[in-house]
C-alpha cells in the first residue's frame, strides 16, 4: 500500500488531506514543519511527499531542496495558497513533481498522486533493469591482460574523454562500453549503439545525423539520428572502421564542433555526446590504404584501450563458464548445470578463435547435449563437434 507523507503547518489542512488520502486505501503520516518531515523522511520510507510551500522555521523550499539529497527520487507535490505562476516554475526547477493551489481540487489532487506514483515506481523499474544491464556487461575474468583493462575503465570513465576500444571480434569490446558508460557521470543519460558494419554506407549518414522529410525518395518523415538520440549520454559507434569515408568526414566535423546537420536539412544542432568507438581493424594499416582517415582517428583515439583475445587471458575461461551456466539456466528457467575439474581444464586448452562469444555458444551446447553435470567427456565430444 502507498505511503504518502503530509508536510504542511495548518492542522485542518493535514487532517483534510489525510481524510481524503486514507479513504482512497493510502497510508498517510502527517509533520507540522519542514524540520519534522525531514526527520520523518530520514526514519521512514514514503512513496510521495505532499509539502506546504509557506511554513514557519523552513519553507517547502527549502525542505524540497534538502529532501532530493536525502531521498532524490521521491516525487515532491507542493502546495501552497498563495501560488503563482513563477513559485510554480520555481517549485519545479529545484525538483517539484508539480504544484497544486489550496484548497486543492479533488479530483486534480487524486490524479496528482497516482501520476507521481507511477512516476515512482516507473523510476524504482529502470533502476532494476539498469542494475540487470549492466550485470548483463559486466567483465568477468581476474587475469592480469583483463585487470589491465578494468585498470583503465576505471580511471577514463569519468572524464568525458573520446575512447578508441580494439580487439578481435566476440572480445568483449562492447562490454568495455558498456562499463564506460555506467561508469561515467553520464550514466543516467542514454547509451545509443550504431553497428557501422551493419548499415550500407549510403544509409549511415541518415542513420548517424537523422534526415528531413522529402530529403530523399524514401524520406517519407523526419527522422532523428543517433547523435540526437544519444544527446547527454553516450554514442557507442562499433566497427568504426567499416564506415564510408564521407560518413568519416561529417563524424569528424560534429566531433570538433558539437553540432550536426540532418540529411537534407540546414539547420546546425548541438548535441552533448561523449563518442567511445571500437574496432577490430588495425586502424593505422587502414589509414595507410585510405580506408580510413588519419584526423579522425585521431579525434576518436584520445585514450586506446585494446581487450584481448581469449585465448591471451585463458584463466578467465572458469569464471567466465560459471557465469554462463548461470545466465543460460536463468534464461532456461532451469537450476544451473554443474561442470567437472576436468571438462573445465579442457575447455582451457582449446583455440579460441571466436573469443567469448564461441566460449558462450560452446556452454549453451553443452548444457543442452550433457546431463545434470558436465564431464570431460561432454566437453571431448560436444565442444568441437565437428572435428573427429
Amino acid at each position: 500500500m502507498p505511503k504518502i507523507l503530509i508536510i504542511d503547518d495548518e492542522r485542518s489542512i493535514r487532517s483534510t488531506l489525510k481524510e481524503i488520502l486514507e479513504y482512497e486505501n493510502y497510508t498517510v503520516d502527517e509533520a507540522p514543519d519542514g524540520e519534522v518531515g525531514l526527520d520523518q523522511l530520514r526514519k521512514n520510507k514514503y512513496d510521495v511527499v505532499l509539502c506546504d510551500i509557506k511554513m514557519p522555521k523552513m519553507d517547502g523550499l527549502e525542505v524540497l531542496q534538502r529532501a532530493r539529497i536525502l531521498v532524490p527520487d521521491v516525487p515532491f507535490i507542493m502546495i501552497s495558497a498563495h501560488g503563482t505562476i513563477d513559485t510554480a516554475v520555481d517549485a519545479t526547477k529545484k525538483g517539484a513533481y508539480d504544484f497544486l493551489q489550496k484548497p486543492p481540487d479533488l479530483n486534480r489532487l487524486l490524479v496528482t498522486v497516482r501520476n507521481a506514483l507511477d512516476k515512482a515506481n516507473l523510476v524504482t523499474e529502470t533502476k532494476v533493469l539498469k542494475k540487470k544491464i549492466s550485470k548483463n556487461y559486466e567483465m568477468v575474468g581476474s587475469s592480469p591482460a583483463l585487470e589491465k583493462v578494468r585498470r583503465a575503465v576505471d580511471k577514463v570513465a569519468q572524464t568525458d574523454a573520446r575512447v578508441l576500444i580494439t580487439g578481435p571480434n566476440g572480445a568483449g569490446k562492447e562490454m568495455v562500453a558498456r562499463q564506460l558508460h555506467e561508469k561515467s557521470n553520464r550514466s543516467e543519460g542514454p547509451m545509443v549503439e550504431v553497428n557501422c558494419a551493419a548499415i550500407p554506407s549510403e544509409l549511415i549518414e541518415s542513420e548517424l545525423f537523422g534526415h528531413e522529410k522529402g530529403s530523399f525518395t524514401s524520406a517519407v518523415k523526419q527522422r532523428i539520428g543517433k547523435f540526437e538520440q544519444a544527446n547527454g549520454g553516450t554514442l557507442f559507434l562499433d566497427e568504426i572502421g567499416d564506415m564510408s569515408l564521407s560518413a568519416q568526414a561529417k563524424v569528424l566535423r560534429a566531433l570538433q564542433e558539437n553540432k550536426i546537420t540532418r540529411v537534407g536539412g540546414e539547420k546546425e544542432i548541438s548535441v552533448d555526446v561523449r563518442v567511445v568507438a571500437a574496432t577490430n581493424k588495425d586502424l593505422l594499416r587502414e589509414i595507410e590504404e585510405r580506408n580510413f582517415r588519419e584526423d579522425l582517428y585521431h579525434r576518436l583515439g584520445v585514450i586506446l584501450i585494446h581487450v584481448p583475445p581469449l585465448n591471451e587471458r585463458r584463466e578467465d575461461i572458469p569464471d567466465l563458464v560459471q557465469k554462463f551456466l548461470a545466465d543460460i539456466a536463468r534464461d532456461y528457467g532451469s537450476k544451473p548445470k554443474r561442470i567437472t575439474p576436468a571438462a573445465l581444464a579442457f575447455l582451457q586448452q582449446l583455440d579460441w578463435r571466436g573469443n567469448i562469444r564461441e566460449l558462450r555458444n560452446v556452454v549453451e551446447r553443452l548444457i543442452i547435449m550433457s546431463d545434470e553435470e558436465i564431464s570431460e567427456e561432454d566437453a571431448r565430444s560436444f565442444a568441437r563437434p565437428a572435428v573427429s
